[in-house]
């Protein structure tokens, strides 16, 4: 058996259990509770992003306009996000990558000064909470 190079097949390696002829699950099939594990850890997942998310934002804009923001984020959004998560969690290198890219966007935007970086800031969340724009 090859070894495990990255964390995740080491962990599913730690926690098998070779006396086990089935996977546990309500269907006598292991693809159907594969994709019912599947479905049911996106789906906690992204209840609890949206979750945090809101309550950040929340904070300091307030509940319904952080709700606002968070439930109109547009398709491009979500697939930009999910395609940089994607591509940060395959690799070292891309998470390397990824990570150098949110630092230059941190540096960027505080080297606008604070006041023009909160404003442009503003705006992009402004347009995202408005149902009707295109961001």
């Amino acid at each position: 058996m090859p070894k495990a190079n990255h964390l995740t097949d080491r962990i599913a390696d730690a926690m098998n259990d070779d006396s086990a002829e089935t996977m546990p699950g309500p269907s006598p099939n292991p693809a159907t509770n594969l994709l019912i594990y599947n479905i049911l850890l996106r789906g906690v997942g992204r209840l609890s992003r949206q979750t945090v998310e809101k309550a950040l934002l929340g904070r300091k804009y307030g509940k319904d306009f952080a709700k606002d923001a968070v439930e109109n984020r547009s398709l491009l959004h979500a697939v930009a996000a999910y395609g940089v998560t994607k591509y940060a969690t395959k690799s070292v290198p891309g998470f390397l990558l990824v990570s150098t890219g949110l630092l230059a966007k941190t540096l960027f935007d505080r080297s606008q000064g604070r006041r023009a970086a909160i404003r442009s800031g503003q705006k992009t969340l402004e347009k995202q909470a408005d149902p009707d724009s295109a961001i």
